[in-house]
């Protein structure tokens, strides 16, 4: 009698980085009996595709898309209960356009080689690889008391250089690489030489962060805004800080040398030990998000901070996820 499968395997189609991957993972697949591979092609059936991936008891559940397909299912993971209380470990391959989760879980490269590992670590005892992640739990007007759940929130200037690098540069059907660097000159063109011009990012709105159990609000327009549970952060650079299970932020105003001094606080492994001129460092327990209309992403997904509607942050209970790499 065949065992049941060791891992289960759920595949977005529509994500960018599947549409060269997938035959070769449908194929290998086919080659790999452990494996139970279930595809959806929107988000909204992922609560149903976790549904019938419980009925088999998986040792891991692998997820195949970028971080938006990974916040999809970590929200069903967080809200349904098709587990009940133990949910399997989450598995991350490198797909999609961002792959920020994927990264702080030492997936990289090619995706094959990332679920042949997994199939190996399946195969015996997974508890050395085995590691426990904090969430972000995001409400809104728009999702009621039903939580988002995901890793990294991008907000101000940071969300509207991901959104002008996902709605003007990828369509142009340049390789990742290339689309990375064009935004980046934009938006150092737009910081530095003070260009004005229509196809450049726009200005960042001002922003209202509310940081409620020290009491602190924090205002202005700030170049980035970022609110995470990963280890790592931009650059791959540690941030540091004291406390677990807390929600990290990291707001840096809108001036050309806040962003100089960020950078080199992060290259250098400074953010969070010590106090740098321009930039906001907080780890907290929740954050609200105001302003006239502001664009923050969860992600891969869109939201907008508005008066009178805000955006409250709040840590999530952690999962379990596998990690490939130290």
């Amino acid at each position: 009698m065949m065992n049941r499968p060791r891992i289960a395997l759920l595949s977005n189609p529509k994500s960018t980085g599947n549409l060269a991957q997938l035959p070769r993972i449908r194929e290998y697949c086919a080659d790999h009996p452990d494996i139970f591979h279930y595809e959806v092609e929107h988000a909204t059936q992922v609560g149903e595709a976790l549904k019938t991936i419980a009925r088999i008891r998986p040792k891991l559940l692998v997820i195949n898309g970028g971080d938006g397909t990974v916040q999809a299912a970590l929200t069903e993971l967080y809200n349904g209960g098709q587990f009940g209380e133990t949910p399997p470990p989450v598995a991350v391959l490198p797909s999609g356009k961002t792959n920020l989760i994927a990264l702080d879980l030492g997936a990289q490269g090619d995706p094959i080689a990332a679920l042949t590992r997994l199939v190996e670590i399946a195969q015996g005892d997974i508890a050395p690889y085995v590691v426990a992640r904090e969430l972000i739990a995001l409400r809104s007007g728009e999702n009621g008391d039903r939580p988002v759940i995901g890793m990294f929130l991008g907000g101000a200037g940071l969300a509207d250089t991901m959104l002008y690098c996902r709605d003007k540069i990828y369509p142009l059907g340049l390789p990742n690489s290339v689309a990375h660097v064009i935004t980046a000159l934009a938006l150092l063109a737009k910081l530095f030489l003070k260009v004005k011009a229509s196809f450049l990012p726009p200005d960042p709105l001002p922003l209202s962060i509310s940081v409620h159990e020290a009491g602190n609000k924090i205002t202005g327009r700030f170049s980035l805004l970022a609110v995470t549970t990963l280890e790592k952060l931009l650059l791959s650079g540690e941030l540091g800080g004291k406390r677990e299970g807390v929600l990290k932020l990291l707001a840096v105003e809108e001036q050309p040398m806040s962003l100089v001094r960020g950078f080199a606080a992060s290259l250098f492994g400074k953010l969070g030990r010590s106090k740098v001129r321009g930039v906001h460092f907080e780890e907290v327990d929740e954050i609200t998000i105001e302003s006239d209309s502001s664009n923050v992403i969860l992600d891969g997904e869109t939201f907008r901070a508005e008066r009178g509607r805000p955006i409250n942050l709040r840590p999530a209970l952690p999962l379990s996820f596998v990690k490939l790499a130290a």
